[in-house]
């Protein structure tokens, strides 16, 4: 049987990119700079497409521009009322500035539209935390690993949405209270994993475990003993 000999001069054609498919290639490589430049010609050939506005602001988003980022959310929002992504990621610029009520009415008007979205729900959870709002937080944060039950071993994005900066401050309570999400959806190795993260940043508040119902099936499991397991005092020299 002879082989087949494949024309080494043959000349494959390729079709060209669009102009948004090279301005999401450039998002890709991280050239923001060029991604805003060129969602900017085609928002402006075409006023009344809400997605390029939005993809436009997530570029000068990622420049930290947030001041004509949330510009061309409002205005992706304007078009299309009912584009959740947009309305998230008018949520995260109000996240990042600190403004944290701003930024859970955002999630919340979001959530409104597409109740299917993890990240949705984690980005409110987030900023009810930010806010000091815990058990708000923790329901939401709840509702984000329901949907998504490995929604923290990824990004949690989408295209379109902006996952907010996931850092925190009192990030012994937050692991606990991540610990505690992780419990109710009965994922053991996740909770274990949290609660030595909180125990690690030393909150003072560990022993809860001991007496809330949503860990009362893991008290006598080894490891959580052994994190809730004071610490050995350690004997004086003589």
């Amino acid at each position: 049987m002879q082989q087949e000999r494949v024309d080494s001069s043959a000349i494959v054609v390729r079709p060209a990119l669009t102009t948004e498919q090279l301005a999401d290639l450039y998002m890709v490589r991280k050239d923001y700079r060029e991604a805003a430049q060129t969602y900017k010609r085609l928002a402006d050939e075409n006023p009344r497409n809400a997605v390029y506005f939005n993809k436009l602001g997530i570029a000068l988003h990622q420049q930290a521009a947030l001041a004509l980022a949330l510009k061309y959310y409002e205005r992706a929002t304007k078009i299309d009322p009912t584009y959740a992504d947009a309305q998230n990621n008018i949520g995260t610029v109000w996240y990042q500035r600190k403004k944290y009520g701003k930024a859970i009415k955002s999630y919340q008007k979001a959530i409104k539209m597409r109740q299917d979205m993890a990240v949705l729900y984690s980005n409110l959870a987030y900023a009810y935390f930010g806010d000091k709002k815990y058990e708000q937080s923790l329901a939401s944060f709840h509702q984000a690993l329901t949907l998504d039950p490995h929604f923290f071993e990824h990004s949690g994005s989408r295209n379109g949405s902006v996952l907010q900066d996931r850092s925190v401050t009192d990030r012994g309570r937050f692991y606990y209270m991540l610990a505690k999400s992780f419990a109710q959806a009965g994922n053991i190795e996740r909770c274990i994993i949290y609660l030595r993260k909180a125990k690690d940043e030393g909150f003072k508040e560990l022993n809860g475990v001991k007496t809330d119902p949503d860990f009362a099936f893991l008290l006598k499991n080894p490891e959580i003993q052994e994190i809730l397991a004071p610490k050995p005092v350690e004997s004086a020299e003589r």
